[in-house]
């Protein structure tokens, strides 16, 4: 092999691994504080589906999935909802709940709720007051095509398994917008909660 094509195949695999270093590290965020395992679920208001207020401290006395998911524009999101229909049955089956806490009203994700018969909760934070509270807001992660209807603003895609007595015992933020948690693994975390 030349010293040319030595240099060439150098610089393909330098901007390559660049490249790759770039794409895992973007979007990466860390656990804010707040939300790290071993601590109490912080307390904080949200809205239901009815308009009613409703508190984080209600959850306690059963474990419960949380998940904060960007509305019903993201279609990973909507894709996450459907995904989680699959495990429903497992997941209340272990007496635990399953929270979706959205800054819009997911109207799509609730229509997929409904038409695979499962009872998902849906908490509001319309004015993103919960996400800023826990440190999970995306600032400008709306597509400047929604901005109108939703504002620029939205919250990072997050799980969180949280015991009966609201200690948060797993938390998983997206990597990329893209990415969201493997069902499997949430039940799992789930029931590792539940032996402990």
């Amino acid at each position: 092999m030349s010293n040319g094509l030595i240099i060439v195949a150098g610089v393909i695999i330098a901007v390559l691994l660049g490249a790759w270093i770039w794409v895992a590290k973007r979007g990466l965020r860390p656990v804010p504080e707040q939300l790290k395992p071993g601590r109490p679920l912080p307390d904080f208001q949200a809205t239901d589906e009815q308009g009613d207020p409703v508190r984080s401290m209600a959850l306690h006395g059963s474990p419960t999935v949380i998940l904060f998911v960007r509305g019903n524009w993201c279609p990973f999101c909507s894709s996450q909802v459907k995904n989680l229909t699959k495990y429903y049955k497992d997941i209340v089956d272990l007496g635990a709940k399953l929270v979706f806490l959205t800054p819009r009203p997911l109207e799509t994700t609730r229509r997929v709720a409904q038409f695979f018969e499962v009872e998902f909760d849906f908490w509001l934070d319309e004015s993103l007051m919960v996400s800023e509270q826990l440190g999970l807001v995306q600032k400008s992660g709306v597509p400047r095509d929604y901005h109108n209807e939703y504002g620029p603003d939205t919250v990072w895609p997050t799980a969180l398994v949280v015991d009966s007595a609201g200690i948060i015992r797993y938390t998983e933020l997206s990597k990329h917008i893209s990415d969201r948690p493997d069902p499997e693994l949430l039940l799992r975390e789930l029931k590792k909660t539940l032996r402990n």
